[in-house]
């Protein structure tokens, strides 16, 4: 028979409280063994429609990494390029938190991996072992097979502008993430798929958070995005607050944003906000209409 303590249950309670409270709050920030995630399905019915569901997984912190795509300094869309230098704090912030808690943060800011060239970053996702892949590498299209019927102008790449005609022509202005997004020594920068794959396989991880632009072109189709993800059997999930979506009519940009989000939670992945990682209000632009 177990001898039963003698010591008085509240003031075990008591000197925990006092422990914890004397603890500093990055530290209890980075003892997160089983992290809780707070996740968004869609579930389709009987008839044929689709139900949203909300569901908590738990996480470990260690096998999960956020991939942040291209989130560039500019771009030929003034629309976009303005919501992204709006939504970049906000990010910065989330990615903070997340690195405080162990998780592996990828910087993929398509094109641009020469201008990182000899920075430790650069140089921790090149140094990741080669590891074998049963899915190539490549841009992933629209796929009938797997996905629900998409909007010719969600498809669709362009300008999506807050005016009647495009601002420009599609054509590459950029040349960097933007810099308001934080790189961190233990970071990786890199857009090669490749180079991801071998990140994520050499650390054991099985989680990824996509945040960055845009869902419904590069988000879902570069060849570290949404689809590569699922292909590859990981398991990802859109942070829906952080992302930005193309919509080719003028006044219906968020409309669209909503739809392309729903059509991800249908076809492909479950969904998290930015509050599962800070525990903070989610991000919202100031143009967006209220819920």
């Amino acid at each position: 028979m177990r001898k039963r303590s003698s010591a008085c249950p509240s003031l075990i309670v008591v000197s925990s409280a006092l422990i914890l409270a004397m603890t500093p709050p990055s530290a209890r920030a980075a003892d997160t063994s089983a992290w809780q995630v707070q996740l968004r399905d869609r579930v389709k019915q009987d008839d044929g429609s689709f139900k949203a569901e909300r569901k908590s997984a738990h996480w470990n912190p260690k096998k999960t990494a956020v991939i942040i795509v291209d989130m560039w300094n500019d771009h030929h869309c003034v629309s976009a390029a303005n919501r992204v230098a709006e939504m970049a704090p906000h990010m910065n912030r989330v990615v903070k938190a997340a690195r405080a808690k162990g998780i592996l943060i990828i910087h993929a800011p398509s094109g641009c991996d020469d201008h990182y060239q000899g920075q430790r970053a650069r140089e921790n996702a090149k140094r990741a072992p080669e590891a074998a892949a049963d899915v190539s590498f490549k841009w992933n299209h629209f796929n009938p097979d797997h996905e629900g019927p998409l909007a010719a102008k969600l498809e669709a790449a362009g300008c999506s502008c807050d005016t009647p005609e495009p601002c420009g022509p599609d054509r590459r202005v950029w040349e960097s993430q933007i810099k308001t997004i934080e790189i961190a020594k233990n970071d990786a920068v890199t857009s090669k798929g490749q180079e991801i794959h071998n990140l994520l396989e050499s650390r054991g991880i099985k989680n990824v958070i996509i945040m960055g632009v845009h869902t419904n072109r590069c988000v879902l189709g570069r060849p570290f995005g949404i689809r590569q993800m699922v292909y590859q059997k990981r398991n990802v999930a859109l942070c829906r607050d952080l992302t930005d979506s193309y919509h080719r009519d003028p006044g219906r940009h968020f409309e669209g944003l909503a739809k392309i989000i729903e059509h991800v939670e249908q076809y492909w992945c479950l969904t998290i906000t930015s509050e599962s990682i800070t525990g903070e209000a989610p991000f919202r632009f100031k143009q967006a209409p209220a819920r």
